[in-house]
């Protein structure tokens, strides 16, 4: 399973996030890539106040705030 976590640099929510993806790695066949938003003027506008953004294939499962079990829930394990 592929998925996309939107960040930006000196975002505290977003290491969070990522760091909550990792631990959830550790138990479940989950791979992500970042993508930092302040690298396409588009995504910053979509995402500039919603980051951290999880997202697979294209439809946004969680933002903002993005614990281990927030995860686990939007990816039905």
């Amino acid at each position: 399973m592929m998925l996309t976590l939107y960040t930006r640099p000196n975002c505290p929510l977003c290491e969070e996030a990522k760091l909550m993806l990792k631990l959830v790695q550790e138990d479940f066949p989950l791979e992500f890539k970042e993508v930092n938003i302040e690298e396409d003027d588009r995504l910053h506008e979509k995402y500039m106040l919603m980051i951290p953004v999880l997202e697979q294939d294209g439809e946004v499962l969680i933002y903002g705030n993005i614990g281990y079990a927030e995860i686990l829930e939007a990816l039905d394990y």
